[in-house]
Parts: structure tokens; C-alpha cells; sequence
């Protein structure tokens, strides 16, 4: 994998981890946490949505679903 990928995913999953944490928590207080713009947060927030490990309830506030996930 190349390091811009793999940046990627560690990022995607400590955010995941910081909103199992955190949750339920914006999307411009993930960007701030990780010092990232709010386009890169809803981009790797749309891959954790995707996944079906994360969900918006209400526009923009983010927590995760009861999918069961290992970490590793």
C-alpha cells in the first residue's frame, strides 16, 4: 500500500475510534481533533458510513451503529 493510503486508513480509524469514544460528535469537531478540513472529515466520515459502521442521525452529528467491528 502507499504511504497516502496508508495515512488514510489510520486516519479513518481513529476517527472511527474517536467517535465510539466521543460520540455523538460533529463533523467539524472531528476536523478540528485530527486537524484535518471538514471536506477530508466528510469524506472519511462517507467511507465509515459507507462501511455502515458510522451513522448521521441528525445533519451533521455523527456516532457509530451497533455493526460489530475488530480493531487490529
Amino acid at each position: 500500500m502507499s504511504q497516502p493510503t496508508t495515512r488514510m486508513l489510520t486516519r479513518i480509524k481513529a476517527v472511527y475510534l474517536f467517535i465510539r469514544e466521543e460520540g455523538p460528535v460533529s463533523t467539524s469537531v472531528i476536523a478540528d481533533e485530527f486537524d484535518i478540513t471538514e471536506r477530508t472529515a466528510q469524506r472519511d466520515l462517507n467511507i465509515l458510513a459507507y462501511n455502515d459502521l458510522v451513522k448521521s442521525p441528525s445533519r451533521g452529528v455523527w456516532s457509530i451503529t451497533k455493526k460489530k467491528v475488530k480493531i487490529s
